[in-house]
Order: C-alpha cells, then sequence, then structure tokens
C-alpha cells in the first residue's frame, strides 16, 4: 500500500484527537502501547493520550507516533480496487466497497439469535472460526464489568463469553487496543473504524506474531458519546444515585429494546427507535463524515436487512455480505456445517435495507468541502468515490450540505483544539 501523505496540521495522535478527526479505535495504542494509552472521555469517547515513556529515547518514541499515524483510520483510509478478489459486484462498489456475495439469515443457535442485535450471524460466524481452529480466539468489544456504562476490549474463546458479551453497544468502544503481539490468528470483530484500524496495523506489520484470520465488521452509523447515553438516561427518569447493574441498547428480540437496570433495581425502558432517535445526536464529528459506515475493509459485514419494517415478536435477522475471498469461504463453511441458515439474496438487497447509511456517505465528500474551505485538518479517503456520489445528488442537497456542515463546524467547535478531558468517577451515573 502507499505510504499516507502527511496531513497539513496533524503531526501527531494528539492532533488528530485535538482536531476531533479520531475514530477512537485504539489502533494507535495497539501500534505504540508504551507511549499510547486509551482513556474515557465522556463527551468524546475512547480517546488516546500519547506519553513519553522515560525508557525510551527520543528517536524510539518518534517511531512509534509516526507508526501512531501511519495506522489511524481516522485520517487514512484507501481501497485498491486492483487488489480486491475477483467476482466482486460492480454495480455496488462506489457506494458499498467490495461486495462479492449477499445473504440474508440468522444463526442456527437460537440464543444466540435472540440476544444478537438482528439474527446473531456475527456471534455465529466468529464462534466458528474457533471451533474450527482457524482462530484461536474472539478480540471485540464487552461491557465493562462492574461499570457497564463503559466497554473494554475483551478475548472470547468461548459460547459463554460470547453470550454474555452479545448485542450492540452504541457507547464508545476501542476493540483494536485488545490487539497484540504474538496472540497467534484471531478473529476481529468490530465497527467499520475499528475493522479498517486492525487492517492497517496488519498493512504497516505493527503486530508481530498476531494475525488476523477473519475479521467481521457491524454496519454503523455512528458511536454516540457516553454522555449521551447518561443524559438520555436522566431524561427518561433513572436518578443516577446507583451504577448501572445491566444496559441494554437492543437485542432480545429484533430489534429489542433499550433496557436500563441500576444497582437499587430502577428500569428505564423504551424502544429502539426511541432511544437511538435521542442517542445518535451525541455521536462525535469522525463519525459525522464517516466515508465506511458498512464494514468496506472487512472480510464480512453484518448488518440489518432493514428492507422491511420487523413484525411484532419476529425473530431476528441479519444481512450479511462477504466482502473477500476469505470472508466468503468462511461463510459458506458455516452454512455448509449448520451454524447459520442463510439464503443468497441479490446485491440490491444492500441499498434496499441500508438507504439511511448509501445517502449520509453521499455526503461525505461535500462536508469535508467545507472543511477544505475553513482551513481545517482533512482527513484522507482514497479510492472511495466520495466525488462521484457526492456529485449525484441534487444541487439543492449539495448547497444545503455545505450550509449545515459550516453550522455545525462552529456547533462542534472544530475551528479550536479540544483536548482529552478523562472521565471522573461517575457516582453513579453523574458525570
Amino acid at each position: 500500500m502507499r505510504r499516507p501523505r502527511p496531513i497539513p496540521g496533524l503531526r501527531s495522535i494528539t492532533d488528530v484527537v485535538e482536531r476531533q478527526l479520531c475514530a477512537g479505535c485504539g489502533a494507535c495504542a495497539a501500534a505504540a502501547p508504551g507511549s499510547i494509552e486509551m482513556v474515557d472521555d465522556l463527551e468524546q469517547g475512547r480517546r488516546p493520550v500519547e506519553h513519553a515513556p522515560v525508557q525510551e529515547g527520543p528517536e524510539q518514541a518518534l517511531a512509534n507516533g509516526e507508526l501512531a499515524l501511519r495506522v489511524c483510520p481516522g485520517i487514512h483510509l484507501e481501497h485498491d480496487r486492483s487488489t480486491w478478489d475477483a467476482g466482486w459486484q460492480r454495480e455496488l462498489a462506489n457506494e458499498w466497497g467490495p461486495v462479492l456475495k449477499v445473504w440474508e439469515g440468522h444463526a442456527s443457535d437460537e440464543e444466540l439469535r435472540f440476544r444478537g442485535s438482528s439474527g446473531g450471524v456475527t456471534s455465529a460466524l466468529a464462534l466458528h472460526a474457533v471451533s474450527t481452529g482457524a482462530s484461536g480466539g474472539i478480540i471485540h468489544s464487552g461491557p465493562r464489568p462492574g461499570d457497564v456504562l463503559f466497554n473494554d476490549a475483551v478475548r472470547s474463546e468461548s459460547r459463554e463469553e460470547l453470550l454474555e458479551r452479545a448485542g450492540s453497544r452504541y457507547s464508545p468502544a476501542s476493540p483494536c487496543e485488545g490487539l497484540r503481539p504474538g496472540e497467534g490468528p484471531v478473529a476481529f470483530v468490530g465497527k467499520p473504524c475499528d475493522v479498517a484500524g486492525a487492517r492497517r496495523l496488519a498493512e504497516h506489520d505493527a503486530l508481530e506474531g498476531t494475525e488476523v484470520s477473519l475479521s467481521i465488521a457491524i454496519f454503523c452509523a455512528g458511536a454516540p458519546s457516553t454522555q449521551a447515553t447518561v443524559d438520555y438516561l436522566e431524561r427518561s427518569g433513572w436518578d443516577g444515585s446507583q451504577k448501572l447493574a445491566e444496559l441494554r441498547y437492543r437485542g432480545h428480540g429484533w430489534p429489542g429494546m433499550f433496557h436500563a437496570r441500576s444497582a437499587d433495581g430502577q428500569v428505564v425502558e423504551s424502544t429502539y427507535d426511541a432511544s437511538w432517535g435521542e442517542i445518535q445526536a451525541g455521536r462525535p464529528w469522525r463519525c459525522r463524515i464517516c466515508p465506511d459506515h458498512s464494514g468496506e475493509f472487512a472480510d464480512i459485514s453484518v448488518g440489518d436487512p432493514w428492507h422491511r419494517p420487523p413484525q411484532p415478536g419476529e425473530a431476528g435477522r441479519s444481512l450479511v455480505i462477504a466482502r473477500t475471498a476469505r470472508g466468503l469461504a468462511a461463510v459458506e463453511q458455516a452454512i455448509a456445517a449448520g451454524v447459520v441458515e442463510l439464503v443468497e439474496v441479490a446485491g440490491d438487497r444492500v441499498p434496499a435495507s441500508q438507504e439511511q447509511l448509501r445517502r449520509v456517505r453521499s455526503l461525505v465528500a461535500g462536508r469535508m468541502l467545507a472543511m477544505r474551505l475553513a482551513r481545517l485538518p482533512v482527513p484522507q479517503f482514497r479510492g472511495m468515490a466520495l466525488r462521484q456520489t457526492w456529485r449525484a445528488n441534487s444541487l439543492r442537497e449539495r448547497l444545503r450540505t455545505l450550509l449545515g456542515t459550516f453550522l455545525r463546524l462552529g456547533r462542534y467547535g472544530l475551528r479550536t483544539r479540544r483536548s482529552v478531558v478523562r472521565r471522573q468517577s461517575l457516582n453513579g451515573g453523574r458525570a
């Protein structure tokens, strides 16, 4: 792959964070574990903080910083269609990246299907990779023990561990920091930016002795801040006097209910649509200019088949995309083994199921143009056909996007630097 060009104004990971371009994936911390750590910022999410360890000289510290920048998917993403595996569907490529095959279905394990956010296919495929020996474990995110408002990078190796951690977490997570040297082959599950970070780590040989043998991305419309969840809970009647003992954003049915229970028995419950409709307002700026909501850099992507609304009491279903030959083989082997029940569908099922993600992606080039006009640092997103999809919008839509972005630049405070504020104790939920 081409070495990324330096971006004016972004000379360090600290610059990336303070310019609100960090995706929060944790790839930089995995690349430079002695120099960078991930911390919780209630308003921004999981964010890296750079240190200068005494045991490292200035040359090593500089090398760590340069590597951290090179693996950062927040500011560098690139497609090279000449490297895509044969069979990709040309008509989907500009908006959805490489797509080899598409299926709809669910996990055969009914409990995985029930607890999962849609059809439990992500968990089933990852577990199958472990059970066949293709992967020694699964690196992903799970609720933090004793403080479920937050997430940790975790390694699961059994069905029981996956069941405990199943379901979407619409809150900051940095699973790439769970990738460490010498782990051998592992499966990796995360948001699209997480998977892109894991891929960049591999491309830059940043994790000696560790191979991501299978990557699975979950469709993502953005990762709201922790504070967004706290605010929603308080508006819904939670008094914050006790820590949460349980927090589900969805799952236990399709799409399932938002459900929170505090240690003293307070319960907040609402529909998925109602909770997401409010929590999503807390997405950071980098999510607003994200060019990849469907996991274009993964072996396999999994999302919801929203081409029709779920019926009351309906069991979950998943939309599954194989993007690489490795991903295609993994899905077909899982079907043959009876681990998943999937039916192949036409490629147009993807835009029919995820029209909102398609539309938001088409506006990214316009939002980045507004940033350039405002003389702000802008990420490098190459080979993703962003200009083509932007030009396909009407003139009115393009003008509205530019004006709306200029207004957001002020609302997000993008013209000034924003430092990381480590979270203090929530005192049972309050910042």
